[in-house]
């Protein structure tokens, strides 16, 4: 496959690393000429000396045979650009964007960026799922929409322990899909009285991730 990367920071230069390792053609955008210069030395003659976010430069790098482009700068307004260039200007099927300040990503995901990365986010889940109990884990967000799937384990002592669902307060939008208890599936509805140690799934809007936690965890 062909991956033309935004960006030849520490993130941009081991992803193009790793994807020629396993044999996939990469083009590096990087504006900085020294950068540049030393991401050539170490990887070859993969690197284009010039800014991602301008359209002449991404057709100079072949994001029209591109199968993804991958924006990985450190600025979220640089990768944005980015992505919705290579999107609508060179028909790029899948786009992926690297955002550094979470709150960005519904305003990434409202704006057709398939795919979004926040390593931020990524090291919260990584914390949550080490918590003993009450763990809140974003799981993944639905393409092609601004929802969500959280998953979320009812812990003794949280307003959502021995509650039915449908008082739970969730907001709008935002729903159980199902209960994991004992080992065993059970289905949801509004009477459901969730019990702790209840694993639950909630379907819920990206922007309204806090009021679902302040809804089971207070």
């Amino acid at each position: 496959m062909y991956f033309v990367i935004a960006g030849g920071g520490e993130v941009g230069f081991h992803l193009a690393k790793a994807l020629l390792e396993s044999s996939h053609e990469v083009m590096l955008l990087e504006s900085d000429r020294r950068r540049a210069q030393v991401i050539e030395e170490q990887l070859g003659s993969i690197v284009l000396n010039a800014p991602a976010d301008e359209g002449r430069y991404q057709l100079e790098a072949g994001c029209q045979r591109a199968d993804a482009v991958i924006a990985v700068t450190g600025q979220d307004a640089v990768n944005l650009i980015v992505c919705q260039l290579a999107k609508w200007k060179c028909n790029v099927p899948r786009v992926i964007a690297r955002v550094n300040d979470p709150k960005n990503e519904i305003v990434f995901k409202a704006l057709g960026i398939d795919e979004t990365i926040s390593s931020t986010r990524v090291i919260m889940n990584v914390i949550e799922q080490e918590l003993p109990s009450g763990g809140f884990m974003p799981l993944m967000p639905l393409t092609g929409s601004h929802l969500e799937l959280i998953e979320a384990e009812i812990a003794a002592g949280t307003p959502a322990a021995g509650r039915a669902i449908g008082s739970l307060g969730l907001p709008d939008g935002a729903a159980v899909g199902g209960i994991v208890r004992k080992g065993s599936v059970v289905h949801a509805d509004d009477d459901t009285k969730l019990q702790v140690g209840d694993r639950i799934v909630v379907l819920s809007p990206t922007k309204d991730e806090a009021s679902v936690r302040k809804a089971l965890f207070g």
